[in-house]
């Protein structure tokens, strides 16, 4: 069964938001689309992208039991983000939209949606409630079994 131009669109943007914490490799057009993105993007909706993430990750079973995001939210959260990418990909961003498919490949728009996700996750990682509670594993970390692991490798 072969997808539509517009399903396989779907397919490869989802995929480069929902990758967009692995590094994103690109050519100069992908690039230009990536920064056009970002420089699109209010800080504001750069948390929508993050929030949307963050909703569709807690539906895996692994993970389930540490959030719980209502039906409505999870809905408000999907229209707000596709509104977003709807304007970003047909208003905001076209001219870089249309180079970057044109020149290297309809896997350019996965690909600058990686940077915007980075960039948005970066933003959210910084906030220092976040930092803190990052941190929080390394009261259980054993630095003397790293260190002796680390000795070995000189």
């Amino acid at each position: 069964m072969s997808l539509s131009p517009l399903r396989r669109l779907h397919r490869v943007l989802l995929l480069g938001l929902a990758c967009s914490f692995l590094p994103a490799f690109a050519g100069p057009y992908t690039d230009a689309l990536g920064m056009k993105l970002v420089a699109s993007t209010t800080p504001a909706e750069k948390v929508a992208l993050v929030r949307w993430i963050f909703s569709a990750m807690a539906l895996h079973p692994e993970v389930k039991d540490l959030a719980s995001i209502s039906p409505e939210k999870r809905a408000a959260s999907n229209k707000v983000v596709g509104r977003l990418v709807t304007r970003l990909l047909t208003e905001d961003c076209a001219a870089e939209v249309r180079d970057a498919v044109k020149y290297e490949g309809p896997q350019a728009i996965g690909t600058s949606f990686q940077l915007l996700g980075q960039v948005a996750a970066r933003e959210i990682f910084g906030h220092a409630n976040v930092a803190a509670g990052l941190s929080e594993f390394e009261k259980s970390v054993d630095e003397k079994k790293i260190e002796a692991v680390l000795k070995g490798a000189k």
